[in-house]
């Protein structure tokens, strides 16, 4: 009932609100750089005392300006002062591996891999795990060893297999 009660009175002479609100008078936009110009020529022409008035130096508000002085200090964080040193050391790059140099990867950050590299890797520890050990992946991707278990234990390539049909015949191209 309450549902109701509300939907009415918020409906109640709709339309004639919404006709209210839209025939307003809007406010007009500010004029734009080039005409701003000309506006201010046109005003300064009419009313050549402007012009004298911008110029005057107002010696009250001068000495009270001057009399204005702040100083202020930031106090350094301790946290920042810390690890103050970290943040201006250079980032190591390194090129990428394989045969993917095509793609806009100019660098990678050491400790990072892109996903062709991640996918080659993954796929090379699938067909070949005595080969491509973790610590082998680590070596060449300039990874840490526990990232990679992490990699290798959470992760896996997708793997498409295509069971024929057991119970139908093949059909035959013609």
């Amino acid at each position: 009932m309450g549902a109701s009660v509300t939907r009415a009175m918020r409906n109640f002479n709709l339309e004639n609100r919404a006709e209210r609100e839209i025939s307003k008078m809007k406010p007009s936009l500010a004029p734009k750089h080039p005409s701003t110009k000309t506006l201010l020529r046109e005003e300064m022409s009419r009313h050549p005392e402007i012009k004298g008035e911008i110029a005057r130096k107002d010696d009250k508000l001068l000495s009270l300006l001057k009399d204005v002085y702040v100083e202020s200090t930031d106090p350094i964080p301790s946290m920042q002062a810390k690890d103050g040193g970290t943040q201006h050391q250079a980032k190591e790059f390194r090129l990428p591996k394989g045969h993917h140099f095509n793609m806009n990867i100019t660098n990678i950050p050491r400790g990072k891999i892109s996903i062709v590299e991640a996918l080659t890797l993954l796929n090379n520890y699938k067909l070949f795990p005595d080969t491509w050990t973790a610590e082998k992946i680590a070596q060449e991707y300039d990874l840490e060893l526990k990232d990679v278990h992490s990699l290798l234990k959470y992760f896996v390539t997708f793997e498409v297999k295509i069971f024929p049909p057991e119970n139908k015949k093949t059909i035959l191209p013609k």
